[in-house]
């Protein structure tokens, strides 16, 4: 078996989904991509049993057809090292050997049988719809940070995606920290959930295009799918029931404080580095227009303080919230302002972006626990 391609346009489909490739895989030849040659063209896939990728290429020439596994980590390194050249690939069909030829050097790795590799899981009677994907890449940069990593609880480690018939909402939390990012432009037309895990959306999210083309999503109960370019992938649901979410949101918030979003994450970067570094403790004290920040850690007697102007209506109140959860907020929010709507010190803090436009499809709600301050 023997085929030619560009190392460069290889090397780019390799990296867009070489990241599926696990450092501690359970079966050795997970550590390899699967290379399937037909009717002239390539597909490569990548697999750690829980998320597959897949990518499909034109070859510049390809003798017979067939599949051979070849070590990933050692193949992406080789290809780095090449300007833009054509790479002959010849596998011995018998031993599963792998000669690399790219100029004037010739390069040899052990290969594995290709049949060997799992099988792609198959999405049979799913349900589907399309999203564009700078929306679909927005959903997952806005929510994916949110989420958990308590093993005792998986459900929380993963995304949950919410269908309605005419909106589609996306939601994480680690119950500390709540995002909920709606579109009203996407109407799936049936009300379904299901929970994806954090892994394959970051692996979507550093590889989609945000231009007008569309990403095929089509699901069943056990698995899920994303198809966009030439690129394809497949993933394991997580399985359980998410908490209520909605219950957490607190319905009155008489407080209102809008300020610039920038001028509050600049000055809680600055507080927070004079926080107690467990705690992470940052206090809020509103009155009339000025809103004062204050953190101290008490171990090394370090303290600062720092009072800004704000728009606020509302009773005078003191809060305390993380500052790193803040920070996370604030940075994944793109307007000018934003909103912070509380009610009480002991009840949890909402987080608008104020949009310049009153158009807008898309809606996003961050939610922060407050901390108990230090008296």
């Amino acid at each position: 078996m023997k085929f030619i391609v560009s190392s460069a346009l290889l090397l780019k489909n390799l990296q867009s989904i070489g990241g599926v490739v696990s450092s501690n895989n359970t079966l050795p030849i997970l550590d390899d991509f699967l290379f399937e040659i037909s009717e002239g063209n390539l597909r490569v896939t990548a697999s750690d049993l829980e998320t597959t990728m897949s990518v499909m290429l034109k070859l510049t020439l390809s003798e017979d057809e067939g599949k051979v596994a070849i070590p990933a980590r050692i193949l992406i390194d080789t290809l780095k090292t090449f300007a833009d050249v054509p790479v002959t690939f010849t596998i011995n069909e018998e031993n599963f050997s792998v000669e690399m030829t790219a100029g004037e050097g010739k390069y040899k790795l052990n290969g594995h049988n290709g049949n060997e590799y799992p099988e792609t899981p198959t999405i049979d009677n799913g349900n589907s719809f399309e999203i564009s994907s700078d929306s679909l890449a927005e959903a997952i940069s806005k929510t994916v940070f949110a989420a958990g990593n308590d093993e005792l609880r998986p459900v929380m480690s993963g995304v949950l995606m919410e269908l309605t018939e005419d909106s589609i909402s996306f939601v994480a939390t680690d119950a500390h920290k709540l995002v909920r990012y709606s579109r009203k432009d996407i109407k799936p037309q049936r009300e379904e959930s299901i929970i994806l895990p954090t892994k394959p959306l970051n692996q979507i999210k550093h590889i989609l295009q945000t231009d007008e083309n569309h990403v095929k999503v089509e699901y069943n109960e056990k698995n899920a799918f994303f198809g966009f370019g030439n690129i394809r992938l497949i993933c394991k649901l997580i399985v359980g029931k998410y908490p209520n979410y909605r219950a957490v949101i607190p319905a009155e918030n008489p407080n209102k404080l809008q300020l610039e979003r920038a001028l509050l994450l600049n000055t809680i970067k600055r507080v927070s580095l004079f926080a107690n570094q467990s705690t992470h403790q940052i206090r809020f004290k509103i009155s009339g227009q000025s809103l004062e920040l204050s953190a101290e850690d008490i171990d090394y007697s370090n303290e600062a303080v720092e009072t800004i102007n704000c728009n606020y209506d509302g009773e005078n109140l003191e809060i305390g919230f993380n500052s790193k959860f803040m920070q996370e907020m604030l940075s994944n929010i793109s307007t000018r302002e934003v909103l912070i709507e509380m009610s009480q010190p002991n009840r949890a803090g909402l987080i608008h972006p104020i949009e310049t436009s009153n158009q807008s499809d898309e809606d996003i709600l961050m939610l922060v626990m407050p901390v108990m301050l230090n008296s």
